[in-house]
């Protein structure tokens, strides 16, 4: 069966993974495996489609595929609609910060927003105006205006009555100062102000590090800061919803960093944000958004670093007593994936060459049996069963093809012998730092 995909999509798939990184695109064209756990998201999609929120934690060992993991949700959700946005944790962002470093992660979702039509982020804009768009023909229709007449000046205070009334609808905390600056945008877009509209997108994606400055831009009295960009996102979320979008999905990978914080104070109060949002979801005080955390088993069960050294965190997500390898419950919060096997591997190496075909539209001599030759090689070597991930697999496979497109008279045999296994897993329980206890 020949691969239907496009161009920029293989594009994508062969650089990503030749540099050892997860593709934005067209992940849902190398996924095997995993099909008990995106049906088990399909059916949560589909509460939080209905009014109920939701947060997962995807678990599992570095190279098992948490990341990929993320990308494939993405691809799901924005086929049902959602509104989805990608962020990793790092040493300089967090959940809870006083300096900050929860700004910066707030920012970088801002900034990676994406849809269907702009999978790759830096949605918001397109959002916004789609929103301004609706507000602008439904203010036309209810008051009997024609549409070609609405943005005329005249008709200025009547649109912006109706964006404060959308915004008060769909706002709580800072909902005045939302709705202000959005109304700036506004008038930057009728009137084609590109420092006003700039100036608005630059307050809603958390960039102004003063009150004075925005004022100055804008004449609001708030920016959004480390304490209130969790309402922020809640007010997004409503937003979203009410354009008609189904929801919106946030995933915050390598959460390993929140178990690196060096102070125990700070690492309980990001834990304590994190049972803010679990509890938000799960006891239905905030709708329509979907929240999934990606980390390490030791980011989650260590019980003197990880999520179980915040008691009220580790009872909630403490595993079902009754799963088993063979019986999973893939409806809990907390999801362990499952490695890939030598079968469904073989599959991922022959679906990966045909890409590469494609993408630099050659026909690299190497069949099912090289596969094969190549995948034994790999996981008989010495530290295999303990070092190797499919990462390493991946870009090793990837680097055979390039050197084979680019040097058709090389020994294919000689290269997969030459293989070496080397342990790439980062030491994630050394951490910088005095720990204060």
């Amino acid at each position: 069966m020949v691969l239907k995909i496009k161009e920029k999509e293989a594009t994508a798939i062969i650089n990503s993974l030749s540099g050892g990184v997860v593709p934005r695109i067209g992940v849902q064209h190398i996924t095997v495996g995993r099909q008990l756990e995106i049906e088990a998201f399909t059916q949560a999609l589909d509460d939080v489609k209905n009014g109920h929120s939701m947060v997962k934690f995807w678990i599992g060992d570095f190279g098992s595929g948490k990341s990929f993991m993320l990308h494939l949700l993405n691809t799901v959700a924005t086929k049902q609609k959602f509104v989805v946005s990608n962020a990793d944790f790092t040493p300089d962002n967090r959940l809870y910060s006083n300096d900050g470093k929860a700004l910066v992660l707030y920012s970088a979702i801002m900034d990676n927003i994406a849809i269907q039509t702009k999978p790759e982020g830096g949605a918001l804009p397109t959002l916004l105006d789609k929103w301004i768009e609706q507000v602008v023909s439904n203010t036309a229709q209810v008051n009997n205006i024609p549409i070609t007449e609405i943005r005329d000046e005249k008709y200025f205070n009547l649109i912006q009555s109706n964006i404060m009334q959308t915004v008060n609808e769909v706002t709580e905390t800072g909902g005045f100062d939302f709705g202000v600056v959005v109304i700036k945008y506004y008038e930057g877009y009728i009137k084609n102000d590109e420092f006003l509209r700039r100036s608005a997108l630059k307050w809603l994606k958390g960039e102004y590090s003063t009150k004075t400055e925005a004022r100055q831009d804008l004449g609001v009295r708030e920016i959004v800061n480390d304490l209130n960009y969790y309402d922020m996102l809640k007010n997004f979320c409503r937003l979203f919803v009410s354009i008609g979008y189904s929801g919106f999905m946030i995933n915050l990978d390598e959460a390993i960093n929140l178990y690196k914080i060096s102070t125990a104070n700070v690492r309980a109060k990001n834990y304590e944000k994190v049972l803010t949002i679990f509890n938000d979801c799960f006891q239905g005080k905030v709708s329509n958004l979907f929240i999934n955390f990606a980390g390490t088993k030791e980011f989650l069960e260590n019980e003197r670093r990880g999520l179980f050294s915040y008691d009220a965190l580790k009872s909630r997500l403490e595993t079902n007593k009754f799963e088993t390898l063979e019986y999973r419950d893939l409806a809990q919060p907390v999801i362990k994936l499952v490695p890939l096997n030598h079968n469904e591997i073989f599959v991922l190496l022959k679906k990966l060459k045909e890409i590469f075909d494609t993408n630099f539209n050659v026909s690299i001599n190497i069949n099912d049996n090289d596969i094969q030759s190549f995948m034994e090689e790999m996981f008989n070597k010495p530290g295999a069963s303990e070092f190797l991930t499919p990462r390493e697999v991946i870009r090793d496979f990837l680097n055979i093809l390039s050197i084979l497109r680019q040097n058709p008279s090389a020994d294919k045999k000689t290269l997969i012998s030459d293989i070496e296994i080397a342990d790439e897993r980062p030491e994630e329980t050394l951490v910088d730092g005095i720990e204060e206890l």
